[in-house]
């Protein structure tokens, strides 16, 4: 299974070492009784939850043991020199594989509390107990705002960037809703970041029907928008910006309600996958 290239950067910083007996003889061949450890930086969770989308969606394109793909009944598009894309077909790769969106954000949160909350650090820059607790409110009160393209929304409306407002058209031409929420989303422990991924498969304007003499059909204008995004295939492409905005942290206990300062500086990885 080919998984998303910024996924992989994650797990494998340094590379992938295949066998223990590489690393030997790049050392000059020491015998090791010890196993290599390596770090990884990634949410168990996160990762499950990938592997789950791609699986599923291999399995529907490819089929199964017992249930047919999506694969065999457009085979012909690419493999048939008279199909409507002629021998160019071969070289498309959104023809013969299935192709899953990824998007990534990295959200670094930084609260700025009002006067006479008592909320201070030390001379170490150690934050009192007063300034932890409105990080945590304000990571939480984060965390419930799931909408994908609310801030960058937000932030095209600002700044009026015309390029932004064009990536969110293209993406939501392409697999995902004006309204979606992220569909996997974490705040890390012991650590104002809050981390986001959502997958869609990428409408590429194949339909497959049920019945009828052409069981499948190719919308061509939605083909040629979908072959826009293999610029981000093995390519991820990133985008930062922040965003400031004076928030309600709400009543919590007996702790009451305040209004916050919140800077967040908004790290986006786009990439294709084809599987």
């Amino acid at each position: 299974m080919n998984l998303p290239e910024s996924v992989l950067l994650c797990l494998f910083p340094n590379g992938l070492v295949l066998s223990r007996q590489s690393v030997a003889l790049s050392d000059g061949g020491g015998e090791e009784d010890e196993e290599e450890v390596y770090g990884v930086d990634f949410d168990p969770d996160c990762f499950q939850f990938v592997l789950t989308f791609f699986r599923t969606a291999s399995d529907n394109f490819y089929g199964t043991a017992t249930t047919p793909g999506l694969f065999g009944a457009q085979q012909h598009l690419f493999e048939s020199p008279t199909s409507e894309f002629g021998p160019a077909g071969a070289n498309n790769p959104l023809l013969s594989k299935q192709a899953i969106i990824v998007l990534r954000e990295e959200l670094e949160y930084f609260s700025i509390p009002p006067q006479g909350a008592h909320a201070a650090t030390d001379q170490n820059g150690i934050a009192n107990e007063v300034m932890l607790d409105i990080k945590r409110r304000s990571g939480d009160y984060l965390m419930e705002r799931r909408s994908i393209f609310t801030a960058l929304q937000r932030n095209v409306n600002k700044e009026n960037n015309v390029a932004e407002q064009h990536l969110i058209d293209m993406l939501c031409m392409s697999g995902f809703d004006r309204d979606d929420a992220w569909g996997f989303r974490a705040l890390e422990p012991s650590r104002c970041c809050i981390s986001s991924i959502a997958l869609v498969l990428l409408k590429t304007g194949i339909v497959h029907h049920t019945g009828g003499d052409k069981s499948v059909e190719v919308d061509g204008a939605q083909m040629s928008t979908a072959q826009k995004l293999l610029l981000f295939w093995r390519k991820p492409a990133r985008k930062c910006w922040w965003d400031g905005l004076d928030v309600e942290i709400p009543e919590t206990g007996d702790k009451p309600a305040m209004t916050v300062k919140l800077w967040a500086r908004r790290v986006w990885t786009l990439e294709l996958s084809l599987v």
